[in-house]
């Protein structure tokens, strides 16, 4: 087997994230004065939940380990928050994890071996191909498309991509990066389509609470079948506890959490204070969720307005979590953002984006587009927006002009 200066395959194959691997272009454009709105990383600036800090705050004793599945207190709240989505998970169902990528990453390991594929639906969040490369399971990836809204692609290309050693269907709902809402119908078709084929579904729903214009989230929970579903979550999102890293994997498989167990047993546990401090976070009312999506929604606005009129780019409007993603007319979107880090401002200012070539596998697919996170206050979204549509105008001006 060829070796690679002495790492392993793994090591040197693993992919840089596409989110972060662009920040010390920014990094260094800041060093010189310049403001940089960030809408690359999916970081919101909401002000985690005072509640959150003040039981942390009342902790005494021992900061030990944890039980491996987690506090039974934050497993309790979890199995009521669920029941309340009419999601039947009971506490011992659940094992809390260090963060939702832990949660996929785990949900990959029980069901597949080295060398297994794992169906995506491309453009995905861009780490599940991180997570499945370090278990060295393949990722197939079936295409979704701007032109069409990035809606679920048609079984029959589901099909085309199943093999014998197909394990898994990994998706998430509300969709990151390009905030689609998977309706009813669709989510419908991907269990019949697991249930033929004897495949697992593990549903990504950490972005659950946040969809837009009376739209509902289901869950594939919602759809029966329930041995072959495993649930990966997380506070992250939902709370704004990024930094806390509390997520949870959840299945009625027995067999699974069983196996998941052992997983969380070899990791010790997940952080003690972050679980404890978690807890309180389930007694928000139900304004609090209500008030957080209303804002997204309005920003959600300002994002899309602000680029719809553009001439020749393909965008969508989102209707869940807080992602946008456009087909710009450039031919590589990275060396767009590259390019308004190096080269240009507006009033001493420029955005950066993600581009959106690294949530594909495909070759060259998502080369000319970009994934926006609209976690900045409207005020900003809108002057960010605005200079990256100014930015745009002039890079493209610019090639134009290079090949007369």
């Amino acid at each position: 087997m060829e070796r690679y200066s002495g790492l392993s395959r793994r090591a040197s194959e693993l992919p840089a994230s596409p989110i972060r691997k662009l920040v010390p272009y920014s990094d260094e454009t800041e060093k010189k004065g310049v403001k940089v709105y960030h809408l690359n990383i999916g970081q919101p600036d909401l002000r985690t939940p005072k509640i959150y800090f003040d039981r942390i705050k009342t902790f005494s004793g021992v900061d030990d380990y944890t039980n491996s599945a987690g506090l039974i207190e934050l497993r309790e709240k979890f199995s009521r928050y669920y029941k309340k989505w009419s999601i039947p998970f009971e506490t011992k169902e659940i094992i809390v994890t260090e963060g939702g990528s832990e949660a996929v990453s785990f949900a990959i390991a029980a069901v597949a071996d080295p060398n297994d594929d794992i169906i995506v639906i491309e453009p995905f969040y861009a780490n599940y191909a991180a997570f499945a490369k370090f278990l060295g399971v393949n990722v197939v990836p079936v295409t979704s498309r701007a032109e069409n809204g990035y809606r679920m692609p048609a079984i029959e290309e589901f099909e085309k991509v199943l093999t014998p050693k197909t394990r898994a269907i990994l998706f998430p709902n509300p969709g990151n990066p390009n905030g689609v809402v998977y309706t009813k119908d669709e989510l419908q078709s991907i269990m019949d389509f697991a249930v033929r084929n004897d495949l697992y579904v593990i549903s990504d729903e950490v972005y659950r609470e946040i969809v837009f214009d009376g739209l509902k989230a289901y869950s594939m929970m919602d759809f029966g079948n329930h041995e072959r579903v495993i649930i990966a979550d997380s506070l992250s999102k939902r709370f704004n506890i990024c930094g806390a890293r509390i997520g949870a994997i959840a299945s009625k498989n027995k067999q699974i959490m069983d196996a998941v167990m052992k997983m969380a047993m070899a990791r010790l546990a997940a952080n003690h204070l972050s679980q404890y401090g978690a807890i309180g976070l389930f007694d928000l009312p139900d304004s609090y969720f209500e008030d957080m999506t209303r804002e997204y929604e309005k920003r959600r606005d300002v994002v899309y307005e602000t680029l719809k009129d553009i001439p020749k780019i393909v965008v969508n409007k989102p209707q869940g979590a807080f992602y946008l993603a456009a087909k710009l007319p450039v031919e590589d979107a990275e060396e767009f953002v590259k390019w308004m880090l190096q080269n240009f401002t507006y009033q001493n200012k420029t955005t950066m984006v993600a581009p959106l070539g690294g949530f594909y596998i495909t070759p060259n697919m998502g080369k000319d587009e970009i994934r926006i996170a609209y976690v900045l206050n409207s005020e900003d979204l809108r002057e960010a927006c605005s200079i990256l549509a100014k930015g745009l105008e002039s890079y493209t001006q610019r090639k134009i002009f290079a090949k007369r």
